[in-house]
């Protein structure tokens, strides 16, 4: 009992000797930016509060100039040639799809590695404006500003209450064979919206 005592004395000592060697090593300056509480409360995400759309023409006319980044240009590219003759309703629903896909380990992590997935192979991206040998010209410009304010809004964390975690779309004009395959969610304007279906675990 005594010598399973000292023994484990020694390995304290042992553990609280390397520590301390470990925390001299590190230096005071990064360990007093360890213990800064004022950086963690940084770092820690704000309770994000969403703007309440109005999915009207009249609505978006109001809101202020969009304002893109990078990731939003994207997605305003992608409505404008995917979604520009739709209703404001329609093109918010097609943006929440991009988005959905974003979210999905199914797909890229980023708006335009989304919406640029496949493109190079003709016919063979997820957007056919990608990919179909015709170049992005804009020549709407109008067009372009009230997708941009979706695309603005949309990026920005904008809730997606329109096509229930829709990842797919198409035009009621073609019957792709995927189709088939999922969940058709909604349909607004000239698109049906679908997820895939979701598997209950088994135990």
């Amino acid at each position: 009992m005594l010598a399973s005592a000292a023994a484990a004395e020694n390995t304290a000592d042992d553990i609280a000797s390397a520590e301390k060697m470990g925390l001299n090593a590190m230096g005071s300056d990064k360990l007093a930016s360890l213990l800064d509480t004022s950086a963690i409360r940084e770092i820690r995400p704000k309770a994000r509060k969403t703007q309440k759309i109005d999915y009207s023409r009249k609505w978006l006319s109001k809101q202020p100039k969009a304002s893109l980044t990078e990731q939003a240009s994207c997605l305003a590219e992608a409505l404008y040639f995917e979604a520009r003759g739709e209703s404001v309703v329609g093109q918010f629903a097609v943006a929440e799809v991009i988005m959905n896909r974003v979210d999905s380990p199914s797909f890229p992590n980023s708006i335009c590695g989304v919406i640029h997935q496949g493109t190079g192979r003709k016919y063979a991206c997820q957007f056919t404006y990608t990919c179909d040998g015709h170049p992005e010209h804009i020549g709407e410009p109008a067009a372009y500003a009230q997708v941009s304010k979706v695309a603005s809004l949309m990026a920005r964390g904008a809730d997606r209450p329109l096509t229930d975690g829709a990842t797919y779309y198409h035009t009621h004009n073609v019957s792709p064979s995927w189709a088939r395959k999922f969940a058709r969610t909604t349909t607004i304007g000239v698109h049906h919206f679908y997820r895939r279906h979701t598997r209950l675990s088994q135990n």
